[in-house]
């Protein structure tokens, strides 16, 4: 019996969901380890010249891409950011790239959500202080959420979600997003025309915008120190955007009163990383789009636009196509 050709999956597992998308289009679908590195991908492509790459961890570049050739046609990214896929590579090599785009969207903001509220109220704080004895009844107060000014970077999928969950909340809602049209905001909000003008007026700010060369160290110490004395920053994003040291040393002088992080420059997170046992940071390890249904539709989108491409298609999640590539030159 002729061997299937494969779909190589750039993690340990795959909803079955998507396992079975792609099986019953007649593809394999073998898996590396957790975060392979480019040596142990290297190795994968080699054992199974898969025709895609279903891209969920580690860093696709030119060298993998080559040593996929000539049977790699498509590259999917299990979720929106394609930042660890060399786009630049792929476009020189006709291939096509893809991304599941607003399939976590619910669930990222609502993870950016709940380390808003977290820091808002202190929670982290109040828990320890419950665990070393302390009764704070009186003597801690903490902020109620409506009225709070808070600031999105990025008004996509994700961010206009997090507006529409603020807003119910009573929260005053501005965000900058230069990708958009001009105009008023198409959801809650107010649109604020530049970046430093957004931070001066921020108790409360989320990132919710891609990693690319415009924003990679977006958020330095001269952007934290115009943010209000006592803000939080809510980070969900991806890594590369903040500069983690000029976090660290705001949330130490107190100008930053909390960052809730779940996304970092180096994944995964050195255990040793002052970003995990810092007091005044809430740190998750990227799991803001782990729940059943973002996980889910990450996967299925990324295999169902594999199967589209493969055949020839367009996906039908709209937004997919990050790099036209094979499907452009086969039009």
């Amino acid at each position: 019996m002729p061997q299937r050709p494969a779909i190589l999956v750039t993690a340990a597992r795959l909803a079955p969901e998507a396992v079975a998308i792609l099986e019953a289009a007649g593809y394999a679908v073998p898996c590396t380890s957790a975060y392979p590195s480019e040596a142990e991908l290297l190795a994968a492509v080699a054992e199974h010249r898969p025709v895609a790459l279903l891209h969920r961890q580690g860093l696709i570049g030119a060298a993998v891409m080559d040593a996929a050739a000539p049977a790699l046609k498509v590259i999917a990214r299990h979720g929106a950011g394609v930042d660890g896929i060399d786009l630049a590579a792929a476009e020189a090599r006709g291939l096509t790239v893809t991304r599941a785009a607003g399939a976590n969207a619910r669930s990222v903001a609502e993870h950016a959500m709940a380390l808003m509220l977290a820091a808002l109220k202190d929670l982290p704080a109040v828990a320890e202080a419950m665990r070393e004895g302390k009764w704070e009844k009186t003597s801690r107060m903490t902020r109620d959420v409506e009225g709070v000014a808070l600031g999105i970077v990025g008004y996509g999928a994700i961010g206009s979600r997090v507006a529409r969950l603020a807003d119910a909340f009573g929260m005053q809602v501005a965000a900058h997003d230069p990708l958009l049209p001009p105009g008023t905001l198409p959801g809650p909000g107010e649109r604020v025309g530049s970046l430093r003008e957004l931070l001066a007026r921020s108790e409360v700010l989320s990132l919710h915008c891609p990693l690319d060369a415009t924003t990679r160290g977006m958020i330095g110490a001269e952007e934290l120190a115009l943010l209000p004395r006592g803000a939080i920053l809510v980070h969900t994003a991806r890594g590369g955007i903040v500069d983690e040291a000029a976090l660290l040393a705001a949330l130490d002088d107190g100008h930053v009163a909390w960052a809730g992080v779940d996304v970092f420059a180096k994944e995964p997170l050195d255990a040793a990383s002052a970003l995990r046992r810092h007091p005044r940071i809430l740190p998750t390890p990227h799991l803001a789009a782990n729940t059943p249904r973002g996980a889910v539709g990450m996967s299925t989108g990324a295999a169902e636009s594999i199967v589209a491409v493969l055949a020839g298609r367009l996906p039908a999640l709209p937004g997919a196509i990050v790099v036209p590539g094979a499907l452009r030159l086969a039009a």
